[in-house]
């Protein structure tokens, strides 16, 4: 087998998942991408070892390896992901990125609460105000 046809598959399914996390608006499908580009690169490493391996003497087969402990890391960061996504959807209803705001305490929220809160007494009165300058 040549080494093109899982180079060029890995390259296909690489740019799948960027598509899918540059486009994607959902957490969870976010997340499915970038699982979908670490198969792309560790059908990458696999493809590459067996590729030297008929060219070596001694095989190590160190992709694999690598290709292994890559799995592992992959299931325990999309496990930590899915924990965060599920704990911002209780809280906020949405897994919408677009419509998550900076998790930071506050940022931007005291702006929109303040000018809410300065227009109602005024909407209340009926008047706006210039009325209430000149009076």
């Amino acid at each position: 087998m040549h080494l093109a046809y899982p180079a060029v598959l890995a390259a296909l399914l690489f740019c799948t998942g960027l598509y899918g996390v540059l486009a994607r608006r959902n957490a969870i499908l976010v997340l499915m991408s970038v699982e979908l580009m670490l198969n792309a690169v560790n059908l990458n490493l696999v493809a590459f070892d067996v590729w030297l391996s008929k060219a070596a003497e001694e095989t190590l087969h160190s992709g694999q390896a690598l290709t292994l402990f890559t799995i592992a890391i992959a299931a325990a960061e999309i496990g930590i992901g899915l924990a965060i996504v599920l704990a911002v959807h209780r809280n906020r209803g949405t897994a919408d990125i677009d419509k998550l705001r900076d998790t930071a305490e506050g940022h931007g929220l005291e702006d929109t609460d303040d000018d809410a809160r300065t227009a109602e007494p005024a909407a209340e009165t009926g008047r706006t105000g210039k009325a209430e300058a000149t009076a």
